[in-house]
């Protein structure tokens, strides 16, 4: 918005000439960063002073951590404080004819809209599950399976109307068409690998990648700012996967498949960093307000579409490995539970209470102790994925 205004003011009159620096994508993604932040930080108050009028507080199921008792009626739904703060702030700065910058604002909306749902359905029906598990994922797969129907063809082509033209010869040639390099899965740590996925096979990973990640962040969001900085962190680490896709020059350089208009997305990173950090400031321990699944479903579907459109999604499953691993031992958890009770008679746990922080807890950490080493982990991690901008 300001972008357009900026140029608009330049053509009334060359006085307004000095406005040019507006143009520049760095800029813009520092103003976006500081805007979601100065957001957050300004509503944070009124936003969990409102939550606790409305009685929202987060109810904690029965059979987790004795500790977290004392948590029971913190406000939860605070993930609509960052939700509003990135989205303002990427209106606000970023060049609204870009698709890719509204397609992954409408998945970070629609996660979080079945999110809010969830987090209701908590608090009204004082109902620690929330929405059931099948309701959830059928929402989400329909999201899921919109987005990658797009994705698959925007990438492959520079404008909506070419993407139209695509799906219709996509259709006409009997759902069979090759599609660019560039759209294929690439491996990190090579020069020009790219193998071929086609138009179902990207449509699949997609929806695994969107739904998996958003899943993975809200699984890992157990403890006072644990999934929120390791959300920050990758977000900023993709955002600089966006500049270089989006750029025909460093694209080239580094032997990345240059996608135009990708570059805009680093807006949408930097605003999500401001966002988080700034919810950071009233999460960390011990936590003034929770996320709840309106924030968590909603952040992590963003950064596994945000991958998608920059063809790093291994790299993400890299800098993510936190909440990769958390997702891991819950299914590992509940797979092992169930085979041991049909075939032994008795339920037996792998580790000593699933998502993976809780046995760590269980362990003897303190759970400042757990945030803080994830921190790290989730730190290195990133410098593993950078890496792979330059070590091809």
């Amino acid at each position: 918005m300001l972008p357009s205004l900026a140029q608009w003011l330049q053509t009334v009159s060359p006085e307004f000439g000095f406005l040019r620096v507006f143009q520049y994508l760095t800029l813009r993604a520092v103003m976006a960063a500081l805007t979601a932040l100065l957001v957050g930080l300004a509503a944070g108050p009124y936003v969990i002073r409102r939550l606790s009028e409305l009685k929202i507080g987060q109810p904690i199921r029965g059979y987790g951590m004795d500790s977290h008792h004392v948590k029971s009626g913190t406000p939860t739904m605070g993930g609509v404080l960052i939700l509003f703060s990135i989205t303002l702030s990427t209106l606000l700065w970023t060049d609204l004819s870009n698709r890719f910058v509204w397609i992954v604002l409408l998945v970070m909306l629609g996660f979080g809209a079945i999110g809010w749902v969830d987090d209701w359905r908590k608090v009204v029906n004082k109902d620690p599950e929330g929405m059931r598990s099948r309701e959830k994922y059928l929402w989400q797969s329909v999201i899921g399976l919109l987005a990658a129907l797009y994705l698959v063809f925007s990438i492959s082509e520079n404008t909506n109307m070419r993407v139209l033209e695509l799906f219709l010869n996509w259709v006409q040639s009997g759902f069979d068409l090759d599609l660019p390099p560039k759209a294929g899965l690439l491996l990190p740590f090579f020069k020009s690998v790219s193998y071929p996925l086609g138009v179902l096979g990207f449509v699949i990973l997609t929806y695994l990648v969107i739904v998996g990640s958003s899943n993975a962040v809200n699984l890992t969001d157990g403890l006072d700012g644990l999934a929120i900085m390791p959300v920050v962190m990758v977000g900023a680490c993709l955002g600089i996967f966006a500049y270089v896709a989006g750029s025909a020059v460093y694209s080239k350089y580094l032997f990345f498949p240059h996608i135009p208009g990708a570059g805009e997305l680093l807006i949408f990173c930097a605003a999500m960093s401001g966002a988080g950090l700034a919810f950071l400031w009233f999460n960390t321990h011990p936590a003034q307000v929770f996320m709840g699944d309106v924030g968590a479903l909603a952040l992590g579907a963003a950064l596994g579409t945000v991958a998608v459109i920059v063809r790093q999604e291994i790299v993400l499953a890299i800098m993510g490995g936190i909440f990769v691993v958390e997702a891991m031992s819950v299914m590992f958890q509940v797979s092992w539970f169930k085979f041991t009770k049909k075939r032994y008679g008795q339920g037996r746990r792998l580790i000593k209470m699933a998502p993976l922080h809780h046995h760590f807890e269980k362990s003897g950490w303190k759970e400042t102790q757990v945030v803080v080493r994830f921190w790290i982990i989730t730190m290195l991690l990133c410098l593993v994925g950078l890496s792979t901008l330059k070590l091809r």
